[in-house]
């Protein structure tokens, strides 16, 4: 900026002069709140003045964009150079939420090398001098992966494209002194890499399992750790198929280690660390190694800040996902507020192997691929098999290459994709329901007789955090569906989730609707718990809640089902690990509720006292055409308590605005993995 001062005395030159002071001081202090701490930055030095190897990589940003060699490149939000008052350093820097790269669910600005290496190379090294300068925050105390930043890395570019080393710098909000540990993530025996899991080393401080009490309850200070603004140094070897590290820090133990890269000690469960038992193993990542590890993969080293701290709700990983703040986005707000990782490097060099190659096809499969377009017909491929209504009333007939980014879309949740159904408490529905739904409607019909079958693995993200708690349907979803496409038009099967508010575990449980004969007002369900409870228990009060079921499965939480009709019985499975597999049989085609006398206790309590009273056809559904149903099925509405205690909720609407709905968590939000459907089949087992 420039300033002229013309035919003034110099009194007043100096007055304007000491204006024009405070001017500047203002424009600086404004950008140190735009950007942090620029006071030190090295405008005039390039990164490869500091460190004359950049070459070798190309540069990721922490708004996933892949910017090339960075030789001479600068980004005053991600990468540039600093002075630290004696030498010059340069500084990589990520927010919490940003775009990322590849799959991950982690911004980084971080280098990755241009060549890849097999592990049996002679020779590839990486060596570094690093200080850490910035972790978020902010985040879940008790999720892993908060707190931290990893600063060097070997990827695999083929296969699964797993890490076989990670270092990290992980410090909890007061500690002085953070920790340094590094991960090696093994290379997953078979197709399902969802099940892959990290071992983490200590070096200075802790390893990365441990973890918070709770969100905010952090473990003790670290006594050996290193501080922010610490620096240590390291090197990495890999040389006929072992990996050699190395770490120093003045005034620390230097730390060394050894690792086999080609050869396996995970290649079955029994040797699963008893670290990963109890990190990994509950979330369902519980997968065995190959044999020889990654030999025969293309590797390569990456440097810089992977920033480890993201906004993702922890429920739907308790590992990776940090529920830290991201303030929507908005990078200059997280630098603001310290939530953001920064690295500064003073030194670093690599040595590449002569037998190295193009990694251009790292990049040309990862580069762009998180703002890719990935529709739920390429996680779940049955879609053509179905239509589609959703949560404002829109009718969809064909779901190939569809997706709707409010109610139906994929995610990805730290290690595969998901199909996410999504559902306010009030919108548009169908014409002879209540509730609002994102759900699937099978195109063809069949009869009982006929049968079908129907497979799902979901996880409920989120029911109503209102409502009534008396009202049976309060809190409550269903995530699968016989429906008659005749007569009534009844429901033979729901299967539902249902969580009170204030408890960590929810219910799941299935309701089998009667086909009334006569009067279909009078008809009702009767309910049978599958985990934790069934629909008939409610709260005394609006706000007063059972105790939580001992044996329920939480949000987030994963569980499958199969229903199975063959030859006029509908067969259930519900399996989740860690939950006894429950089976039941009903009979679709001969009623068991032909005479008042026939009805259950559970309808004497919950549907009689509302007048719904009513028999059933002694052929049940026999001969009816039905179809099935999944998704996400929102039990939790609006309506007046007051004129039916059974499915009238109370809930808050924000009078229709699904904005503020999903913004006050007065919606639904089921998550679907897999599923399948076809014909019925034989079968024989159950419970019930």
């Amino acid at each position: 900026m420039k300033y002229y001062i013309h035919n003034l005395n110099i009194k007043n030159s100096i007055m304007i002069l000491g204006i024009l002071l405070v001017f500047n001081s203002c424009l600086n202090q404004k950008k140190q709140e735009q950007y942090g701490d620029t006071k030190n930055v090295a405008t005039g030095v390039s990164a490869n003045d500091v460190i004359p190897f950049f070459e070798h990589w190309n540069l990721i940003l922490g708004d996933g964009s892949n910017v090339g060699q960075a030789s001479t490149y600068k980004n005053e939000d991600f990468f540039y150079t600093a002075n630290d008052n004696s030498e010059d350093w340069v500084v990589f820097k990520s927010p919490n939420a940003g775009n990322t790269h590849g799959t991950s669910n982690n911004t980084r600005t971080e280098l990755a090398q241009l060549k890849k290496w097999m592990p049996n190379t002679e020779d590839a090294q990486m060596n570094a001098t690093l200080k850490v300068m910035n972790v978020s925050k902010t985040g879940d105390a008790s999720v892993a992966a908060t707190y931290s930043v990893v600063v060097g890395q070997i990827h695999s570019a083929d296969g699964h494209e797993n890490e076989p080393l990670k270092i990290f710098y992980k410090k909890f909000p007061g500690h002085t002194k953070g920790s340094v540990f590094w991960n090696y993530e093994i290379n997953t025996d078979g197709n399902d890499n969802s099940k892959r899991w990290d071992y983490s080393y200590p070096i200075w401080g802790y390893d990365f399992s441990v973890v918070g009490s709770s969100s905010n309850t952090y473990p003790p200070e670290p006594s050996d750790g290193i501080e922010l603004g610490e620096a240590f140094s390291y090197e990495v070897i890999v040389r006929n198929g072992v990996m050699y590290l190395t770490f120093k820090s003045e005034g620390h133990e230097t730390k060394t280690f050894t690792k086999n890269l080609v050869n396996s000690e995970y290649k079955d469960r029994a040797a699963i660390p008893r670290q990963v038992q109890e990190l990994f193993v509950p979330i369902g990542q519980d997968g065995v190694e190959r044999e020889n590890a990654y030999e025969g993969e293309g590797l390569f080293f990456k440097l810089g800040c992977y920033n480890q701290t993201n906004g993702k709700d922890p429920k739907v990983n308790k590992v990776w996902c940090s529920g830290a703040e991201t303030h929507q986005g908005d990078i200059q707000k997280q630098y603001f507020d310290g939530n953001y990782a920064e690295v500064w490097f003073k030194s670093a060099a690599i040595q590449i192997s002569k037998d190295a190659v193009s990694n251009a096809g790292y990049f040309e499969a990862n580069d762009g691929l998180s703002s890719k377009t990935v529709y739920p017909s390429e996680v779940i491929p049955f879609m053509d098999k179905f239509k589609i209504l959703m949560g404002d009333g829109t009718h969809v007939e064909e779901l190939i290459d569809f997706k709707h980014k409010d109610f139906f879309y994929t995610v990805i949740d730290g290690t595969r994709r998901w199909v996410v159904y999504k559902t306010p408490n009030s919108g548009v529905t169908s014409k002879n329901s209540s509730n609002t739904r994102t759900e699937l409607h099978e195109k063809r019909e069949w009869t009982p007789e006929e049968g079908g079958n129907l497979t799902g693995t979901c996880k409920v993200m989120q029911v109503s955090t209102s409502g009534d708690a008396r009202v049976a349907a309060s809190y409550a979803t269903v995530v699968g569906q016989i429906h008659s496409g005749e007569g009534h038009e009844n429901e033979p099967l729901k299967i539902f989730y249902k969580k009170f508010p204030g408890h960590d575990k929810g219910s799941v449980f299935w309701n089998y609707e009667i086909n009334t004969e006569g009067d279909n007002s009078k008809r009702w369900d009767y309910s049978t718990p599958v985990w934790g409870y069934d629909m008939s228990v409610i709260g005394k009060t609006k706000d007063g809640y059972p105790a939580e079921p001992k044996y329920g499965i939480e949000l987030g939480e994963e569980f499958s089902y199969e229903v199975n009709v063959y030859e006029g019985i509908m067969y259930l499975t519900f399996t989740s690990e860690g939950h006894e597999t429950k089976k039941f049989a009903k009979n679709l085609i001969q009623s068991e509720y032909v005479t008042h006398a026939d009805l259950p206790a559970q309808v004497e309590k919950l549907f009689v006292p509302i007048g719904q009273d009513g028999t059933e056809r002694s052929s049940a559904y026999k001969g009816e055409l039905g179809y099935f149903k999944q998704g996400a099925y929102n039990q939790t509405n609006g309506k007046s308590p007051d004129d039916n205690l059974v499915w009238f909720a109370g809930a808050e609407t924000y009078g229709g605005d699904i904005a503020r709905q999903y913004e006050n968590g007065c919606y639904t939000e089921v998550w679907f993995r897999d599923a399948t459907v076809g014909p019925g089949k034989p079968q024989q087992g159950t419970d019930e």
